[in-house]
């Protein structure tokens, strides 16, 4: 069922409406005349273009690795931190730092944006005594909510109704009590981090002999991320759904829910194509889901924007609580577009005291239409979304080709000469799209994709495609397995896409072709492809770029069988497995902590 307004299907997405700016009864003045944004690229665009529909200057900061963001040159101001190596904390986790230029700029507000410190209490806390309106929930809602096993600790205690997946939120780490509580539960299980979110710290287990080793793999991840190591379990239902409810309140207690987001399509249990509404809810479910969300917020006073993110069993059509995203989202532009509220002005209408109640946009929340959302990532799918760095040769959005430009949204900081730093996330982009219907929102994201031209760098666009166009997808028979259980397909060029490459590359000159060691490299206007000699790189793992070895959990001259991981790097804030591609004797000339410069030997299996 396709949700419409009015019971009539709408052939253009309605305008979205902007909240104002409370004024202070005072002065008379708006409350937010300038906002610091303690964020870079994609959100602080975001935040940008919400702020000049309001009048209200930004600030914002960079640092010399991201001059060329897009967020520099369209914020009011733009502060230069210097370079990231200059740095011994990075400073867009500086929590001092970022306060004092916040004040020293004359900014009335900030707004942490997604990620980094967007879910810090403490910062959250620090920026209110500093005098500032912190665009987000308060320190104490944070400290509860925003940490999974205080969250569920919490709701056992105060809403013992809420449905909670069967699983361990105690203070132990130690193996032996995780083990007990492991065994309890039932393989398999999730090993989540406690703190934080997007993916990271998560690894599901399906074994008792694996537990061990995937702990510390999570809590490595988890010191690195979020800086802690708490963690909790879970029980891994196998076919379901990943649906968040959108919800906002105010400082009058006031909580509305702006509906559902089906996020279901992951890898490495992050996010990649999101969608409103979930065709997939009845209409009950769906309601229920939402008094549920709405609930929550309501136990603890919850300010501003949040998602309350839940877990439903394909099979039995159950949901379970999972956690609580205590921020805005990077998937909230489909709500916008199937709701007409600009979120963002909604955040900076309820820090400033607004009454949800008596804002005309939120007076009768209804869902029109479909909305589309797929998240582009300079990553290559074929390593296993291994991220990519390197220099946009070439950006060109489609632009008016594919119907009326405000049903088509790019949300991106990058441009054609935009480098793509190891300092940051891989996802350089989001694209949104909304229609009358889902299948027209289907479709109109292949095409907007197809026309998208990004090159310079490698990827996921056609991945995202394969995974639009694919039967399961397109029939709504999809769950969070969807991309390991069909990702030889998704994998797997057709024949258009290689027929369509053939012709590209045969246009594009001139064309530089160089023989390296036991590569073949071919230069195209600033696109590269390569292809190996096989007999000569079997075995051996080179760094696809910049790097820092974290672990080696095979001994010099150790015998190891292909498919064994044999190391484990980081780069571009995200951690690799790597494993043996043959079995042999494992070499390497790096140790534990190690920087690894691109193209260089990291392993070998001989």
């Amino acid at each position: 069922m396709d949700h419409t307004q009015d019971g009539q299907a709408l052939s253009q997405r309605p305008p979205i409406a902007v909240a104002p700016i409370p004024l202070d009864p005072d002065t008379g003045a708006p409350y937010i005349r300038k906002l610091f944004i303690a964020n870079r690229g994609e959100i602080a665009c975001r935040v940008i273009s919400t702020c000049r529909k309001l009048q209200i200057r930004t600030v914002v900061i960079y640092v010399t690795e991201d001059e060329m963001s897009r967020h520099v040159s369209e914020a009011d101001e733009a502060i230069l931190l210097g370079s990231m190596e200059s740095h011994t904390t990075n400073p867009f986790l500086n929590v001092e730092l970022l306060i004092k230029t916040a004040l020293d700029s004359g900014a009335q507000a900030i707004h942490p944006g997604y990620g980094y410190l967007s879910e810090n209490a403490d910062f959250a806390e620090r920026v209110g005594k500093a005098g500032l309106i912190f665009i987000g929930p308060s320190a104490g809602a944070m400290s509860t909510l925003g940490d999974k096993r205080s969250s569920k600790q919490y709701l056992s205690a105060k809403a013992s109704d809420v449905p909670l997946i069967p699983g361990f939120s105690g203070s132990s780490t130690q193996i032996h009590d995780l083990e007990k509580a492991a065994a309890d539960i039932g393989y398999p299980i999730m090993l989540k981090a406690s703190a934080g979110g997007g993916g990271k710290g998560m690894r599901i287990v399906r074994q008792a002999s694996q537990l061990s080793e995937e702990l510390a793999r999570v809590q490595s991840e988890a010191a690195r991320s979020f800086g802690s190591t708490d963690v909790i379990l879970e029980k891994y239902i196998e076919s379901s759904k990943h649906v968040e409810i959108q919800i906002v309140g105010d400082k009058h207690g006031n909580v509305l829910s702006f509906f559902e987001r089906d996020c279901s399509v992951q890898r490495r249990h992050q996010k990649v194509i999101e969608e409103s509404p979930c065709l997939f809810l009845s209409d009950k479910l769906r309601s229920s889901m939402g008094q549920t969300a709405t609930r929550i917020a309501k136990l603890i006073g919850y300010e501003n924007a949040g998602t309350v993110e839940f877990v439903v069993d394909v099979e039995t059509s159950q949901y379970f609580f999972l956690e609580v995203n205590t921020r805005l989202q990077v998937e909230h532009p489909i709500t916008e577009e199937v709701t007409g509220v600009d979120l963002v002005s909604v955040q900076l209408y309820v820090a400033c005291g607004g009454d949800l109640g008596s804002l005309s946009a939120t007076r009768q929340l209804t869902q029109s239409g479909h909305a589309i959302e797929c998240r582009l990532c300079a990553e290559c799918p074929e390593k296993d979304f291994f991220p990519e760095n390197g220099l946009i040769s070439l950006w060109k959005p489609a632009g008016g080709l594919l119907g009326p430009s405000r049903d088509v949204r790019y949300e991106t900081a990058i441009q054609s000469g935009s480098p793509i730093s190891i300092y940051f996330d891989s996802m350089i982009a989001k694209l949104v799209v909304w229609a009358p219907t889902r299948d027209l929102a289907v479709q109109k994201m292949a095409d907007l994709l197809a026309n998208t031209l990004c090159m310079g760098v490698r990827t996921n666009q056609l991945f995202l495609q394969r995974c639009l166009l694919h039967p399961k997808f397109r029939d709504l028979r999809y769950n969070t397995s969807f991309i390991p259980q069909n990702l030889d397909q998704l994998l797997r060029p057709s024949l258009t896409e290689k027929q369509q490459r053939f012709r590209e590359e045969l246009i594009v000159i001139p064309s530089l072709f160089i023989r390296l060691h036991d590569t073949l490299l071919s230069y195209m206007e600033g696109y590269r492809t390569s292809a190996e000699d096989q007999s000569a790189t079997q075995g051996h793992i080179k760094a696809p770029m910049p790097c820092k070895v974290l672990s080696i959990p095979k001994s010099q001259g150790e015998e190891v069988r292909k498919g064994e991981i044999i190391m484990v790097i980081e780069s571009m804030k995200m951690e690799v497995s790597l494993k043996a591609s043959v079995d042999g004797r494992f070499e390497t000339p790096w140790k534990v902590g190690d920087a690894v410069a691109e193209e260089k030997v990291l392993c070998r299996v001989v």
